[in-house]
């Protein structure tokens, strides 16, 4: 493998420190803290080993850093279906849930996953099961 010759700015530490306090994700957080170590000099094979990286990828987060900054260092946009929920529809379904349910034509006085998943199909056409319904009203709290 080559040998990673890389030179960082002067302000490279105070900016990695910044975005360090930053970081909300676990995994951001534990790789700008392997980043950091290697800017401060410590060699990639001793980072991997006391943070528990693979080699390869420690060097690929450095080598990012290097070249990109700090948006080299958080995840990218993965391939996959796109999620059904939008902001509109959680929009919606919080505004539903403020309503009578009887108003709104669902069969029972009191919401529940299941009805609430059931008029929100019936209003706009999407269907989404009680579990996700679930998960965007507890994330209401």
């Amino acid at each position: 493998m080559r040998t990673l010759k890389l030179h960082f700015s002067e302000d490279a530490l105070p900016t990695i420190d910044t975005f360090l306090k930053r970081a909300k994700e676990a995994r951001v957080f534990r790789r700008v803290q392997a980043v950091r170590d290697v800017v401060q000099g410590q060699r990639l094979q001793t980072v991997s080993e006391t943070l528990h990286f693979t080699y390869s990828a420690l060097r690929k987060w450095v080598h990012r850093f290097a070249t990109e900054g700090t948006r080299g260092l958080v995840d990218r946009p993965r391939s996959g279906r796109p999620p059904k929920i939008t902001c509109a529809l959680e929009q919606h379904l919080n505004r539903l849930v403020d309503h009578d349910p009887l108003e709104q034509g669902a069969l029972s006085s009191q919401w529940n996953c299941r009805e609430l998943a059931t008029v929100l199909a019936q209003q706009t056409g999407v269907q989404l099961g009680r579990e996700s319904v679930r998960g965007v009203l507890k994330k209401r709290r």
